[in-house]
């Protein structure tokens, strides 16, 4: 039977709406062939030391929705997701119960501004921790927020790489830290 879904509200402390970017110019591959690359092998393009991806519903190849991968993550982290939403240019995840956040993850690629010769792979997540103790780890002691960066900024160099273009710089990660009392705080910074 599927693990039930964990979205963002029944998770703990702040909701973070994160997106890490790299913008690519003269790539080989478009939008749509280098999505359908990154969908045709998905744990290829994740450090497996930090973040092993292994497929455990679902057939080898193509994402579908209600493919399930479980997420061998460093540490005490381990979780599953479930594959929510596939188009061409993007595909969505959702975590399921037990994994240390609660939320979704979309991964896009697109035209640059409209250009014909850039594009641009984006990781866009919104979440918070799973439970209080989660959101102790990752938040004040850190090592959980360390690992994430770490593997999406990876997971982005590894997509640019594929395309077979030039990086136009390095990958861009925007934080939106939504508080409980309803403030927000932005913060952007390059990896």
């Amino acid at each position: 039977m599927p693990k039930p879904e964990q979205p963002a509200a029944q998770g703990s402390g702040p909701q973070l709406d994160r997106r890490y970017y790299i913008d690519v110019v003269r790539p080989r591959l478009g939008p749509a062939p280098l999505m359908a690359a990154v969908q045709a092998d998905l744990p290829q393009f994740s450090p497996s030391l930090l973040a092993g991806f292994e497929r455990t519903r679902g057939e080898a190849g193509a994402l579908q929705a209600g493919d399930e991968f479980h997420i061998k993550i460093l540490g005490p982290w381990n979780g599953s997701v479930r594959v929510t939403e596939v188009g061409t240019t993007f595909f969505e995840l959702v975590t399921l119960e037990g994994h240390p956040e609660a939320g979704r993850i979309r991964f896009e690629v697109h035209a640059l501004d409209g250009r014909a010769d850039a594009l641009r792979f984006e990781i866009h997540s919104v979440a918070r921790s799973r439970d209080g103790l989660v959101a102790f780890a990752y938040d004040t002691i850190g090592g959980g927020k360390v690992m994430q960066q770490a593997t999406w900024v990876e997971f982005c160099q590894r997509v640019a790489q594929a395309s077979g273009g030039q990086a136009l710089g390095p990958v861009t990660i925007e934080t939106t830290r939504h508080a409980a009392d309803g403030t927000a705080e932005y913060t952007v910074s390059h990896a």
